[in-house]
């Protein structure tokens, strides 16, 4: 499979499907720190994003996204820290911040998986998208950040956005009635330092992107869609792809339409 196009110079038709490359799970723990971490079988040198998870959401509910991240030579690790009704953001995007150094400094897979330290970007989903935020503003490093449906946080995620000078990528549910767009993503994506893209997934709902079932999802009358998984995942894969591993081949087709999203206007990306 070297040489393929599909590996080494993808496009968003292949990013709409799972990557080429097999994944194992594994326990984050191993390396001092609570959560999951999902990586290719082998590979040096590779990007890494922590991913934060949403108030009261289990970072298992993340896993097919860590896996569809893992599938394109991506490691992706989950804290599963800041589990309770009253979490730390801060702590939450400080545990972000961690669990990159951990695996950007550790061999992985007896050795066969290595991470690049240049490489490093942060993603989360409602309040884990603003613990994200708040990473990439504590955290000059970090190189690229996505969110899906950011909710404000406190220290305030849409006041940190003014810091963060990495390439930011916003998406917002059309149909969230809890994290509502101009509240949030808006504001987070108006107040970005650095690039920034802001798009709305039109029939995303407030826990479209979690997966499986989980009792807050008839507390917020709001269930899994993989639809919005489905964009979402891809988006974000394209994204990390072009500003972690240099995939620049995807920088036009990003801002381009893609079925099922709008993109803001004043987007610079």
């Amino acid at each position: 499979m070297a040489g393929s196009p599909s590996i080494e110079r993808p496009t968003m038709d292949y990013l709409t499907h799972p990557g080429p490359y097999r994944v194992a799970v594994g326990e984050l723990a191993l390396a001092g720190l609570p959560g999951i971490i999902v990586a290719p079988v082998s590979g040096q040198d590779l990007p890494a994003v922590a991913f934060a998870h949403h108030w009261l959401q289990p970072a298992s509910r993340y896993l097919g996204t860590l896996k569809y991240l893992a599938s394109w030579g991506i490691v992706a690790v989950a804290p599963t820290t800041e589990k309770g009704p009253f979490p730390s953001h801060r702590g939450l995007g400080q545990d972000l911040s961690t669990a990159l150094q951990l695996v950007a400094n550790s061999r992985l897979a007896d050795r066969a998986v290595s991470v690049d330290p240049a490489k490093l970007g942060v993603a989360g989903h409602g309040t884990g998208g603003g613990s994200a935020i708040l990473a990439a503003a504590d955290d000059v490093g970090l190189k690229a950040v996505v969110t899906v449906n950011a909710a404000n946080t406190r220290p305030s995620s849409v006041t940190a956005a003014g810091l963060v000078l990495a390439p930011g990528l916003h998406l917002a549910g059309g149909q969230d009635d809890y994290t509502p767009l101009r509240s949030n993503a808006e504001l987070i994506a108006r107040g970005w330092a650095g690039q920034v893209q802001l798009r709305t997934i039109k029939k995303g709902e407030h826990l479209g992107f979690a997966e499986g079932p989980h009792w807050t999802s008839t507390v917020y009358g709001s269930a899994p869609q993989r639809k919005t998984q489905s964009v979402a995942r891809s988006l974000m894969t394209a994204f990390f792809l072009r500003y972690l591993n240099g995939q620049d081949q995807l920088a036009d087709e990003l801002t381009e339409k893609i079925a099922g999203t709008v993109r803001a206007d004043y987007s610079t990306i």
